[in-house]
């Protein structure tokens, strides 16, 4: 059973923010540092932020010499099961740093001239040059150097799916940055019966791998750099071949110098400019989120059936009784259309000490397409969605409240969506007026260009262009 069949949530992945994870075991994705870093949102910076924190501390620690601390620090990493993610078979177990790896993992970074010289700077650069350090155990730490801040999403998301919370539970150990400690709580969280709390992850942020990978670096990095400077230095492993081309093969480098990780040291240790360009090259070209079919494929859910959807959009009569089903409705197929570009929904987000209230609200993480080309020119952290399941024509009165929610910190970027236009053209010109007077820039869509979108997604997929929403910005900012 997943967690959305536990609580009878009536949706299935494809629909849901978070990884919608087994309860009896984990599921084969890990959290990628990469794709942490990656995020542009105060969120994204919150978590990658803690993650430098930590490892730091401990690298701190251990060349001070205060390996008792070092040890306990990397202890509480232990294998906890509340995340559901990795490479269990059975039930739920975890992976991480914990009691019975602490030890191993601190010798080998006590030991290690990576860290003793210099060379790790991160928690991923472990996965390169500490023997002993995979995916599974960098994806469960992070999961527990995290907890804080996926603790609080968690709580977001049951509050959005109407999952009901138990109050008074332990967090477990929350890493505490300024203090650089552990620390516990009681925090509200959802239970399962026989399971025990789980704590939810969103789905951009997790990969069928890490993107450091040893083997790779080694191979297209690091032996590459030694291969030509072998030939330079006329080294006996250069071969002549037929045609006079000098070589030096990759297999006869690892023989002679070795092929694990702490040849991969070794070899670092000497070309650390080899290693910087390994990282600049990951950071420039971030993994991308799990597309939505693969989510399907791995938990054997169905995809998202936006025929359905749509035939839900038109059985909606149009009338303040019926708001809610609309607004549901919208959110489904955005949430869908918009992966991974949009993502964390919350509805009727409260602004302005509560006077205020957002319909849909998503936080832009776009890396590619429409919303990320918005984020490169206009302030649009975050995306603002209002829902008017209106009989009647909108005019000034709708216009002006989505513009009241848009700030330069928040984002000033909108999508007014109602049941039908008559006078499209009349309503453009009112947002063109808006964005004209420095007051947010709007897209106002009724039920035949959601309809538009969901036909645009069902022929190309998730390519996040969205040529429709391109089209009506050249308008609103020509």
């Amino acid at each position: 059973m997943r967690f959305s069949e536990h609580f009878g949530l009536n949706r299935s992945q494809a629909y849901l923010d978070f990884v919608d994870v087994p309860l009896h075991t984990d599921l084969k994705v890990f959290l990628e540092p990469g794709a942490i870093k990656a995020l542009q949102s105060p969120w994204g910076s919150e978590l990658a932020s803690l993650l430098q924190s930590f490892f730091e501390t401990v690298l701190k620690l251990i060349k001070a010499g205060n390996h008792t601390k070092a040890q306990s620090l990397l202890s509480s990493l232990n294998e906890r099961n509340e995340f559901h993610l990795g490479y269990s078979s059975g039930e739920s177990r975890g992976h991480g740093f914990g009691t019975g790896s602490a030890k191993s993992v601190w010798l080998e970074l006590t030991q290690s001239q990576a860290a003793i010289t210099g060379l790790l700077k991160d928690l991923e650069d472990t996965a390169l040059l500490v023997p002993g350090v995979g995916t599974d155990m960098i994806s469960d730490a992070i999961c527990n150097i995290i907890r804080g801040p996926l603790i609080k999403y968690t709580q977001d998301m049951c509050i959005y799916y109407g999952i009901p919370l138990t109050p008074d539970i332990p967090s477990g150990p929350i890493w505490n940055p300024q203090a650089e400690q552990w620390e516990q709580s009681y925090v509200p969280l959802p239970i399962v019966k026989g399971y025990g709390k789980v704590i939810l992850v969103p789905k951009v942020l997790v990969r069928f791998r890490l993107s450091y990978d040893s083997g790779e670096y080694y191979r297209h990095y690091i032996l590459p750099q030694m291969q030509q400077e072998h030939i330079d230095s006329g080294s006996n492993l250069v071969e002549v071949l037929k045609n006079g081309e000098q070589r030096v093969t990759k297999k006869a480098l690892m023989e002679k110098y070795g092929k694990d990780k702490l040849a991969i040291v070794e070899q670092t240790k000497v070309r650390p400019d080899v290693l910087q360009g390994y990282r600049d090259d990951k950071a420039k070209s971030p993994s991308l989120p799990i597309p939505l079919d693969s989510f399907s494929e791995i938990e054997s859910s169905p995809p998202p059936d936006m025929d359905e959807l749509l035939k839900d959009l038109k059985a909606i009569p149009p009338g303040k009784k019926h708001a809610t089903d609309y607004e549901n409705v919208i959110e489904k197929i955005l949430s869908v259309v918009f992966y991974p570009s949009l993502c964390n929904p919350r509805k009727q987000d409260q602004i302005h000490q509560g006077r205020k209230r957002i319909d849909i609200t998503y936080v832009n993480e776009a890396k590619s397409g429409f919303f990320y080309w918005l984020s490169i020119h206009y302030s649009c952290a975050h995306i603002f969605v209002e829902c008017k399941n209106y009989g009647s024509e909108v005019g000034n009165p709708e216009i002006d409240q989505l513009s009241s929610r848009f700030s330069k910190s928040r984002g000033q970027v909108g999508i007014l969506i109602c049941r039908s236009i008559q006078n499209k053209n009349l309503l453009r010109t009112r947002c063109i007026d808006t964005a004209k007077d420095d007051r947010g820039y709007m897209l106002a869509l009724d039920d035949d260009d959601i309809i538009e979108l969901v036909h645009s997604y069902n022929i190309s997929g998730d390519n996040q262009q969205f040529p429709l929403l391109r089209d009506l910005w050249s308008e609103l900012v020509k």
